[in-house]
């Protein structure tokens, strides 16, 4: 509030060069919304002095109407401050460039005894995800799609576009893990509950980005389309496999029958890998010692489980647990719940890591 006093009285002013000016307006935007809210807060916790004063002092138990309407006002204030608090907290985190960034999704299965239990559950997953894109309207575009036995997946990378995907996705990258009776499979034989896991990346496509990727670097490969069931699905080698040489990430496209199109496909979605990797190791840089509990964890980590014989989908991150798998797996409402949990969770981490950073800056190491 102090910064956005002293920017404003310099506007006013002082003679100022057009650079430092235009410095000066674009912090004065940014601080904007902050003191916006924040003078809302300060003007509703005197709305609310207000009324209390009224209450201890002038309404009597014979005036009961004008008390009710004085308690009921009261709520109101209460509840108004507490969304204008978190209101605060939304304007006060740094927002990630990254969140109106389309993504592509990639599910990959685990493996484990059997390896069909994984194979199963990937496919869930990828229809969990092809169901919340219809939930929201994005577009849902298969760059690649690895069937297995028994109407598994071994692998799949789609690209997702639309209003705000990475914000509303780029939690769930992570280990998933699944505990049920298979019904279908050779480990269903055995009746009884098995473990397994697949995994879920994120790889974010911003509008403008340059990943410089030399010619000489790449090693195409091409080969037959295969569908389910092993069958093939082309008779020319249409399929496309690009391997980076210096990192050994590989991107892979075989959906269209156009050699040149999925090349030119699995060449974005390698940049989009290249562009995560230089993004991980600059996140990894600035981290400070309190990390955040959502969005800097390794994707490796084990992030939620899907308990079918409990009928329970727990999210370790948050605690966040909800009930009926079969419908949170529809990828609707329940899905962007816990969604919206994690977000908020976000949030006050990225609040708490910007108070401590600023707080060391000033000299001052927090406790």
């Amino acid at each position: 509030m102090e910064e956005h006093r002293v920017i404003s009285r310099k506007l006013q002013h002082e003679h100022l060069s057009d650079s430092d000016r235009k410095a000066l307006l674009k912090k004065h935007t940014e601080l904007q919304p902050v003191t916006d809210v924040f003078g809302s807060i300060k003007q509703a916790q005197t709305d609310l002095e207000e009324v209390l004063s009224l209450l201890h002092s002038g309404a009597k138990d014979e005036d009961e109407h004008l008390t009710q309407l004085l308690r009921e006002e009261e709520a109101q204030i209460c509840s108004n401050i507490l969304a204008l608090r978190k209101n605060l907290i939304k304007a006060l985190v740094p927002v990630d460039p990254l969140d109106s960034s389309d993504v592509v999704l990639e599910v990959v299965s685990g493996r484990t005894t059997g390896g069909d239990i994984c194979q199963q559950f990937t496919r869930e997953m990828f229809d969990m995800y092809q169901g919340f894109a219809c939930y929201k309207n994005w577009d849902f575009e298969v760059l690649n799609y690895s069937p297995a036995e028994y109407g598994g997946l071994h692998h799949a990378a789609v690209r997702v576009a639309g209003e705000k995907v990475y914000r509303h996705l780029k939690h769930e990258g992570g280990t998933h893990r699944v505990q049920r009776i298979p019904e279908v499979g050779l480990s269903s034989r055995m009746q009884r509950i098995h473990t397994g896991t697949m995994t879920v990346i994120i790889l974010p496509q911003p509008v403008e980005f340059d990943v410089h990727i030399d010619p000489k670097d790449l090693r195409v490969d091409t080969f037959r389309s295969r569908g389910p069931g092993g069958q093939s699905v082309n008779t020319t080698d249409s399929a496309v496999r690009i391997v980076h040489l210096p990192t050994g990430i590989t991107a892979e496209c075989q959906q269209s029958r156009s050699q040149l199109q999925n090349r030119d496909t699995a060449m974005r979605v390698l940049r989009a890998k290249l562009y995560q990797r230089t993004m991980g190791k600059e996140t990894e840089q600035r981290n400070t010692a309190r990390k955040q509990q959502v969005g800097t964890r390794s994707q490796a980590e084990r992030i939620r489980t899907y308990n079918f014989s409990q009928d329970r989908v727990t999210d370790h991150r948050t605690g966040y647990t909800t009930r009926d798998i079969k419908e949170f797996l529809g990828g609707g409402k329940e899905l962007e719940d816990l969604i919206l949990d994690l977000l908020e969770h976000a949030e006050q981490e990225a609040l708490l890591e910007a108070v401590e950073i600023s707080t060391c800056v000033k000299g001052h190491p927090a406790d």
